[in-house]
């Protein structure tokens, strides 16, 4: 991912909290020669050690074993996981300038590395049943997922787990650096005032990170 030096966080922990934050990933990894890359938006969970800026950190996702892109995973293939933060359009209105241009502010962190396919079995559910707890600890109701076992039993032949074992991650946080603080706040308190998805998450972060 090209980041010009202005968008790149100034420490590096702001990744692990935006893969922690937005666990919905796009899995990208090469398909048969000639053909295009696969892609599949899938769950991860981040091991609990994971350095600030992940390199060597330890991942774990599963998606459909049904799922071509599943068969096409081979142990140490080369992979990347690409996690998308609040993103929210940016109107020139807001620059109070004769001349300005359009652009959106987003956030964005692509994890490299390489995807290990676990075996059926313990290796699986324990995938399984660690993506449940922590989703529903930090996103859910407290529900108790002691009464699904059997559930999850029955549905995990269907279930292909990997383990990702990162070799690196590049993250871009294009939050209107670039402008005046002036702007950044008029942008800010508009986001603010604008119910609409992912701006007010916008202006938040851009209050923190700069």
């Amino acid at each position: 991912m090209f980041v010009p030096p202005q968008y790149r966080p100034s420490e590096s922990g702001w990744m692990i909290e935006m893969v922690r934050a937005n666990p919905l990933a796009l899995l990208l990894s090469n398909g048969e020669p000639g053909s295009p890359p696969l892609a599949t938006h899938l769950p991860v969970v981040a091991d609990e050690s994971c350095p600030p800026d992940l390199t060597g950190a330890i991942l774990y996702g599963h998606l459909n074993r049904a799922n071509p892109h599943w068969r096409s995973l081979s142990q140490g293939a080369a992979a990347t996981l690409v996690f998308t933060g609040p993103n929210a359009y940016v109107s020139p209105v807001h620059y109070q300038a004769e001349q300005a241009s359009p652009t959106w502010n987003y956030t964005a962190v692509h994890v490299h590395g390489t995807v290990h396919p676990l075996p059926q079995g313990a290796e699986t559910l324990a995938v399984v049943r660690a993506t449940v707890s922590d989703f529903e600890r930090r996103f859910g109701e407290g529900w108790d997922q002691s009464g699904s076992q059997d559930y999850f039993r029955q549905l995990e032949p269907g279930v292909g787990a990997f383990r990702f074992e990162v070799s690196g991650a590049d993250g871009m946080f294009k939050l209107s650096q670039e402008k005046c603080p002036e702007v950044r706040d008029r942008v800010c308190k508009a986001f603010d005032a604008d119910g609409r998805t992912g701006r007010p998450e916008t202006a938040s972060l851009m209050r923190r990170l700069l």
